[in-house]
């Protein structure tokens, strides 16, 4: 699918955070500066706006690695993965515990082999010019067919 411009990124993330709910992990896969945390910008201001909070600041936790938002019943835990560089080091992170009290949103999850219940994974590529990019879905369990659904 062909994603035109920042509106319609949001669009998307909008279809998505009406259907999130804990226990679901959303993979982002795509080059630097190519929308990741934007992405996860839409889904959990998104979120906020549909349990009536204020938005919040959504940064990249590139530095930090992870950054979480309680919003009402949900714990979003977002992480980003870019500078793990071995898969042991995850699990000094306990990104999988606690799997169906939290969603979690990962950025460059390449090193992640646990099989997960409800997951989306999100590709993104850059497009034709700046605004534009390029963005497969594929989607386990509940998530499956929702790449046709958009």
């Amino acid at each position: 699918m062909i994603v035109k411009s920042l509106e319609h990124l949001n669009l998307i993330s909008k279809s998505i955070s009406k259907k999130l709910e804990n226990g679901d992990c959303i993979f982002l896969i795509g080059e630097i500066g190519v929308g990741k945390t934007t992405f996860t910008r839409f889904i959990i201001n998104n979120l906020q706006n549909q349990k009536g909070l204020k938005e919040t600041e959504v940064l990249s936790p590139t530095f930090n690695l992870l950054y979480e938002y309680e919003i009402k019943d949900l714990k979003i835990m977002h992480y980003d993965l870019y500078r793990i560089k071995k898969a042991n080091e995850l699990d000094h992170l306990g990104i999988f515990l606690e799997n169906e009290k939290t969603i979690k949103i990962i950025e460059w999850p390449d090193l992640i082999k646990t099989p997960l219940t409800n997951k989306l994974k999100i590709h993104l590529e850059y497009g034709e010019n700046d605004k534009e990019r390029k963005m497969k879905i594929n989607g386990v369990n509940k998530w499956k067919d929702f790449g046709n659904e958009i």
